[in-house]
C-alpha cells in the first residue's frame, strides 16, 4: 500500500470536517463517513481519533436511548469547531 503525504492526509481531514459540518447536529457513524469519502473505515477512524485529540470532533459512544455502543462510534463536530467553520463559510 502506498503511503500518503502529510498534505493529502490534511486534505482528507478537512473533507471529514466538511462532511460533519454539512450534517449539522446529526452525528455520523465511522462507516458512514468512510462511505462518503470512499475511504477505508480503519483509516478514517484513525484520522477521527487525531481530530478528537485536537478538540475538533467529539466521539459519541451511546445511542439516543442511552445504550452504550459496544463496537460502533458516532462522530460530531465540537461546538467550537462548528462555529469556526460556520464563520469561514
Amino acid at each position: 500500500m502506498s503511503k500518503l503525504s502529510e498534505d493529502k492526509i490534511k486534505k482528507i481531514k478537512e473533507q471529514i470536517l466538511t462532511e460533519l459540518y454539512h450534517q449539522g447536529l446529526k452525528p455520523l457513524f465511522t462507516a458512514e463517513i468512510a462511505s462518503l469519502l470512499i475511504r477505508d473505515e480503519e483509516f478514517v477512524k484513525r484520522l477521527l481519533s487525531q481530530l478528537k485529540k485536537k478538540g475538533l470532533v467529539k466521539e459519541i459512544a451511546k445511542s439516543s436511548e442511552g445504550y452504550s455502543y459496544s463496537k460502533w462510534r458516532r462522530w460530531q463536530l465540537t461546538d467550537s469547531a462548528y462555529e469556526a467553520i460556520g464563520k469561514l463559510s
